[in-house]
């Protein structure tokens, strides 16, 4: 049964219709991203979904007994609780339940032996065992340690939070809660990237349906099984992972005669970051196949639209050639008053070097950041720039923009550019018409990280040190920076959690963890695989040693799977290569103009392409259940 049905949902604001005719259904293990520009509606959807609005149009049904829980930018409401009691109070009713036992405790203790008595204390126990038993707590707690929060911050004031703390703390309620529907807006903000693969694992466990919003591409790539696309106050529905709907929607446009160089660049990137992101292996047979279902649907068109003007896309100019190495730094040791971040850090860039730093927040990267960057001296080593090298830094918190007056005034004083040379600086990065006369302090997060990057990009820099550049912009915006970067011929040091950033750009990754400082000739998913292979290897060689004890034997039992689980797995590869083959055929019709004539034709042509799709895409499913089962067998 449906946990979710939407029917024809639509919503005015302000008098003006956001969008309608939204519909959709929701099943159990369903995991859906809201794809659209801001103000498309994506967080005004995830209020009707948590019951917060409701639609002027159309029906919304949600489950019996469905639980559903809405995790978006607010602050908790009540500071003065504790971490622990704000999140604990997301299982309202296993509280209550607790409560209820130890009420009917003390009666029974004190000689009530009533049999209405028995009766509500078996009913209480019953229902604290189905919801998972006392056991629930430490559930609450590994998900408060998988983002990051040690078991002592438990016990402290929310008021002593910082704000991206809080917003964890936020989302670590809402999975605290158990939903059956989890509406998640922006759940990656403020996490680093080993609490961003633990949410990962996390979500792609739960029997939940999902619904979510995000910037973050490799983090929709791991998780969305689903699309849904809001654009121009309309609707439409992929069934599928995010780069294979992102391929589909390009080629939507090349058959459409739409710009075509822009699709067809925007295919070639979505193949590129599914080889980036093929290292996890879950996902390469998926990945794989998705890669092939748009490639026949590419074709060249007569007529081509002017570029869409409303995407950022800018680039560096050439800067002046410095010596070989641009910065050094021997020796060095990174502090804060009472902690010792960083010992004995050694670390040189070459002239354009492209260098990635990661490590778990608190690790020191951005403290590390500001001393490569001249604003602090390290309290131990040397550490120097090289020969006419003309630093650019750009700070999480984009205070490069920081100041009185407007944005024109801002970019003016930062860049020296006057005149209409300004004005084209601006507009590049989106600030058309009256939009330069807005004042500093009145421009969302998103408009301040733009601005910021005009500075940059006029600066003229041959060294860019970047911390957390993408904070605030959307897909289209970060994937701009992505290219002007690649483009940029000067060295770049870059720390970010966004991991589609980090491999398409880095060509070497700096590890900051443990209070040492390590360097790996590698970009970051290579890094990566091969931190996971050492730490499964080491996994598997603790289960061995653990069970050679076990059985008294020096080997391990022998497993294996069953002849029949390899024999389904290789009927079902034989049904996948039969319905890709179909999905071929229909994608071969499709190339043909006249099955988008009409609107008529447009509908019959996307659903028999749905059809194709989503068998394969269930055949896929079936696969994945099929080879886990003999993965379980042979473990």
């Amino acid at each position: 049964m449906a946990i979710a049905t939407a029917s024809s949902l639509g919503i005015h604001l302000g008098g003006k219709p956001l969008f309608s005719d939204v519909s959709f259904k929701l099943e159990a293990r369903d995991r859906m991203t809201l794809s659209g520009r801001n103000g498309a509606g994506k967080s005004t959807l995830l209020r009707i979904l948590a019951g917060e609005l409701s639609p002027d149009s159309g029906a919304l049904t949600i489950g019996k007994g469905r639980r559903v829980a809405l995790h978006d930018q607010r602050p908790p409401r009540d500071i003065e609780m504790t971490l622990g009691e704000y999140v604990y109070s997301g299982r309202v009713e296993m509280l209550e339940t607790e409560a209820e036992l130890e009420r009917l405790e003390r009666r029974m203790s004190e000689g009530d032996g009533e049999e209405a008595t028995l009766a509500a204390y078996a009913e209480a126990q019953q229902r604290l065992e189905l919801a998972g038993g006392y056991r629930w707590r430490d559930e609450v707690q590994a998900v408060l340690n998988g983002l990051g929060f040690l078991p002592e911050q438990s016990e402290r004031s929310l008021a002593t939070f910082s704000g991206g703390e809080l917003t964890r703390a936020s989302l670590a309620r809402a999975l605290a809660t158990r939903p059956d529907l989890l509406l998640l807006d922006e759940p990656t903000n403020h996490l680093d990237i080993p609490s961003l693969e633990w949410l990962e694992s996390y979500l792609t466990g739960l029997e939940a349906a999902i619904v979510l919003v995000a910037h973050d591409r490799w983090f929709l790539e791991a998780v969305g099984t689903s699309v849904l696309e809001l654009e121009a106050g309309r609707a439409r529905f992929f069934s599928g992972p995010w780069h294979a709907w992102r391929k589909e929607q390009a080629a939507r446009e090349i058959a459409l005669g739409k710009a075509i160089e822009r699709q067809e660049a925007e295919i070639a990137r979505m193949e590129k970051f599914v080889e980036r992101f093929r290292y996890k292996a879950t996902k390469a047979r998926q990945a794989q196949s998705k890669l092939k279902a748009i490639d026949r649907v590419k074709r060249e068109a007569a007529i081509r639209d002017p570029r869409d003007q409303t995407k950022l896309r800018f680039s560096f100019k050439p800067p002046e050639r410095p010596g070989r190495f641009v910065l050094k730094m021997e020796g060095a040791r990174i502090e804060v008053p009472g902690r010792i971040l960083i010992d004995d850090a050694s670390l040189r860039v070459e002239r354009g070097e492209h260098v990635v730093l990661v490590g778990p927040n608190g690790a020191g990267k951005t403290t590390l950041i500001d001393t490569i960057s001249g604003l602090r001296p390290p309290a131990a080593g040397k550490f120097s720039l090289g020969h006419n090298v003309k630093l650019g830094y750009l700070s999480q918190h984009a205070d490069t923009a920081a100041g009185d007056g407007t944005v024109l005034e801002a970019a003016q004083r930062e860049t020296g550019l006057t005149g209409q040379k300004v004005r084209d600086l601006l507009g590049g990065f989106l600030f058309s018409g009256t939009d330069v006369d807005k004042r500093l302090a009145d421009i969302s997060g998103g408009e301040q990280r733009r601005l910021s990057l005009a500075i940059l990009v006029a600066s003229g820099a041959n060294l860019l040190i970047l911390d957390e550049p993408t904070n605030h912009l959307d897909i289209e915006s970060r994937e701009a920076l992505e290219d002007a970067l690649l483009e940029y011929e000067g060295a770049v040091v870059l720390v970010s959690h966004d991991r589609a950033l980090l491999e398409a750009v880095g060509t070497r990754t700096l590890v900051c963890e443990g209070g040492r400082l390590e360097n790996h000739l590698s970009g970051w998913a290579e890094y990566q695989r091969d931190r996971d292979e050492r730490e499964a290897a080491a996994r598997d060689a603790a289960a061995a040693v653990g069970g050679s004890r076990g059985n008294g034997r020096g080997k391990p039992r022998a497993k294996g799977p069953s002849k029949n689980a390899i024999r389904d797995v290789g009927r079902i590869e034989e049904r996948i290569e039969r319905a890709e083959a179909d999905l071929r055929a229909v994608e071969d019709e499709l190339a043909d103009p006249s099955a988008w004539s009409s609107p008529g034709r447009t509908k019959r042509a996307t659903a028999k392409h749905e059809e194709a799709k989503r068998a394969v895409e269930e055949l896929y499913e079936e696969l994945e259940r099929a080879e886990a089962k003999v993965a379980e067998a042979s473990a």
